[in-house]
């Protein structure tokens, strides 16, 4: 399973690269910490949402702690997502380290 550091996000970030932010955490948990920029879609409803993202693009994959996310790249490996890898540590990394303004929970 590739993986993103949130240090290697927030450099993507800063240099404008070109990827999709999935956040796959349930709906509710978006009010708890929210970032710019992502495409949602609750890990529940990938299955049936894959082909709303494109295949070629690079994919980074959220959660709260990496965990649903990890699930989620596997899903879409066998769907033949090859772009796609985990944000280490999930949202409450970022918050941790990046965005210390984003509750952790």
């Amino acid at each position: 399973m590739k993986e993103t550091t949130v240090e290697e996000l927030k450099e993507k970030q800063d240099s404008n690269s070109s990827f999709v932010l999935l956040d796959v955490r349930e709906a509710h948990e978006y009010y708890i910490a929210d970032m710019d920029g992502t495409t949602r879609i609750p890990y529940n409803e990938l299955d049936n949402r894959y082909e709303e993202l494109n295949p070629e693009d690079e994919i980074i994959i959220m959660c709260r702690t990496g965990s649903s996310a990890s699930d989620a790249a596997e899903l879409l490996q066998k769907k033949g997502f090859d772009n796609a890898s985990v944000l280490k540590g999930g949202i409450n990394e970022w918050a941790k380290k990046i965005d210390p303004s984003l509750s952790q929970y």
